[in-house]
């Protein structure tokens, strides 16, 4: 991926891969490309959720407790 993308542009961008290739109006080889795209914007899910995942632990573990946070701060 060129830039970084935010969790919600990563899964934006997975899910029009997945529609399109679901369309099957892609030829083989554009298709084997668009799959290696979603395999790395998988991956960068997967790494956004785990990092939020763990700074959620933190904030329990060093709190004791479960705390309400609102993102939008």
């Amino acid at each position: 991926m060129e830039q970084e993308l935010s969790f919600e542009e990563s899964l934006e961008k997975l899910e029009e891969i997945v529609n399109k290739l679901e369309n099957g109006d892609v030829p083989l080889d554009d298709a084997i490309e668009e799959f290696k795209n979603a395999m790395e914007l998988v991956k960068v899910c997967n790494k956004k959720l785990e990092v939020a995942e763990q700074s959620i632990a933190k904030i329990v573990q060093d709190n004791g407790e479960l705390i309400e946070f609102n993102s939008n701060e």
